[in-house]
């Protein structure tokens, strides 16, 4: 290997582990690479440089891994290549991926793209190792097996898939991304609610095994049986009950990811606001919890844990109502607690209808568990 290409691969490797432990690091949010300065990356849209690094750093990849399967190997090519790398594509790569902020893009998406940029670097270093196994072994070689090719082939095809990842997401941009997770909570919702609906209180334990333990008894135990019977038809009313006051509201709470979706995440302005950045935040945030609670209700009435459901319910009315009152002005009113009576449009008057409702179905579901408690 000559001295050149030696000296190229190793600052590539080892810029790569650099950069990945600069963006895992939570004190960077606001550091940029050693390379540039504030003056040079002020007016740097992040969305824009990140999509155009990620689709350069895919070229040099392509290059790389055609230089690398060609024989006979030009070492003086290869190290070309991998200083471009090292001088300009992954500082720049690296450079938008950290302009991306709470402040600017929410919590979420910044770690989003942290993420993927991440992943774009392990597979580029995972490659460039390849590159330097073919480069110490070429002196001793006329070309390379299939095996080899292949495992370079998929090397930079790993690259190439990371890269695609990237550039999709930088180019939807920070309300592609809010709309892509909330409709993975709905699907999540959907099922859970899916499940509950399906479910038989009826069906819960195991009859004939409870016979088996119960065999030895015979007839001294008939009249507990006929009150073991009675109770256990009282439990079971109350579960179907509770199932259904689960459905009452948990039906209504779906609803509300497909109408966020349409009237207010796919009509946000762009580039957002900080005050619209914060609400996309806070709006993810419930979302995001509402199918964590709804899995523990789930959960609460398989075990027939009164406590639990009634907490559990409660907890996803609570984020499913903030989620609503977040979004329901439009974008181009200003949203503040002492603007109630603005004038809105369609949703913010379904959205009024929807807090309404919820509220007088779940103000029906606590007087029927109080009911059940007494």
């Amino acid at each position: 290997m000559s001295g050149k290409l030696k000296i190229t691969l190793t600052t590539n490797l080892t810029l790569v582990e650099q950069f990945q432990s600069t963006l895992s690091s939570r004190t960077s949010a606001r550091q940029p690479t050693p390379t540039t300065t504030d003056e040079q990356t002020k007016d740097l849209d992040p969305l824009a440089l990140l999509s155009a690094s990620a689709t350069a750093l895919k070229s040099h990849v392509t290059k790389l891994s055609l230089l690398t399967l060609t024989s006979p190997f030009t070492a003086s090519a290869v190290a070309t290549t991998l200083s471009t790398l090292n001088q300009s594509v992954l500082p720049s790569l690296v450079t938008a991926a950290l302009l991306v902020t709470p402040e600017s893009h929410t919590a979420a998406f910044q770690s989003e793209i942290r993420i993927l940029t991440s992943t774009a670097l392990k597979e580029l270093f995972l490659l460039v190792k390849e590159v330097q196994v073919v480069a110490e072994e070429k002196a001793s070689k006329k070309g390379l097996d299939q095996s080899e090719k292949d495992t370079v082939t998929l090397a930079a095809g790993r690259v190439w898939e990371a890269c695609d990842t990237l550039i999709d997401v930088a180019t939807k941009g920070v309300v592609g991304f809010v709309v892509r997770r909330a409709e993975e909570y709905r699907a999540l919702v959907r099922d859970a609610v899916e499940e509950i609906e399906a479910w038989d209180p009826d069906e819960e334990g195991d009859e004939f095994f409870d016979d088996l333990l119960d065999g030895d008894a015979g007839e001294d135990k008939a009249g507990d049986d006929s009150e073991d019977d009675e109770a256990d038809e009282e439990g079971s009313a109350a579960l179907h009950e509770r199932k259904k006051d689960a459905l009452r509201i948990l039906k209504p709470i779906a609803q509300i990811y497909p109408a966020i979706i349409t009237n207010r995440l796919k009509k946000a302005p762009v580039p957002l606001s900080p005050s619209a950045t914060k609400v996309l935040e806070t709006l993810m945030k419930n979302l995001r919890q509402i199918p964590e609670h709804i899995d523990e209700v789930a959960g609460a009435l398989y075990e027939d844990d009164l406590d639990k459901y009634t907490r559990q319910v409660g907890k996803t009315k609570v984020c499913a109502s903030k989620a609503i009152s977040l979004v329901t002005l439009p974008w181009t009113v200003e949203q503040s607690p002492g603007d109630q009576e603005t004038e809105g449009d369609k949703f913010t008057t379904w959205s009024k209808t929807w807090l309404k409702v919820v509220g007088e179905v779940s103000k029906s579901i606590d007087e029927s568990l109080n009911s059940q408690a007494n």
